[in-house]
């Protein structure tokens, strides 16, 4: 039997959680090509909509229990080759931590401005534009 091709397997659901003005990113223990850091995700399971998988892989992650606020598309992703949703979520409860150490190797709050330091090839255009909105119409505290 033949490993299935990246369009064949189940499709990968992306929360996009913006919390205090910060978007929440991880590391992978193991990169997925040039992906190192990149939002909590995970294959949809069968019988989940893209929105609950982003919800619950969010949940096994990072133990936040966040809710789906909206639909930012989806596509193909460059590098992988795998179908993949966005959700954009904001977080219920909970304090993200590594909660799967097998698959996470560290976590990060970031701002809009340091995103490309985390992410240098950019992101998918209605992500950005989620986040844009999100994060940059606000002035930093001081």
């Amino acid at each position: 039997m033949t490993e299935p091709t990246a369009a064949e397997r189940p499709g990968i659901a992306a929360a996009i959680v913006v919390h205090e003005n910060r978007v929440l990113l991880v590391r992978r223990r193991v990169k997925e090509g040039q992906l190192s850091w990149q939002f909590p995700a995970g294959e949809i399971e069968v019988g989940e909509t893209p929105e609950q998988a982003a919800v619950r892989e969010t949940r096994e992650e990072v133990g936040l229990t966040v809710e789906v606020v909206g639909s930012l598309g989806a596509r193909v992703h460059p590098k992988t080759g795998r179908r993949m949703s966005y959700a954009a979520c904001t977080v219920v409860s909970g304090t993200a931590y590594v909660a799967d150490a097998n698959e996470l190797a560290e976590l990060a709050w970031v701002a809009l401005a340091d995103i490309p330091g985390f992410v240098p090839y950019g992101l998918f255009e209605p992500v950005q534009t989620y986040l844009d909105d999100a994060l940059g119409k606000r002035r930093p505290q001081h």
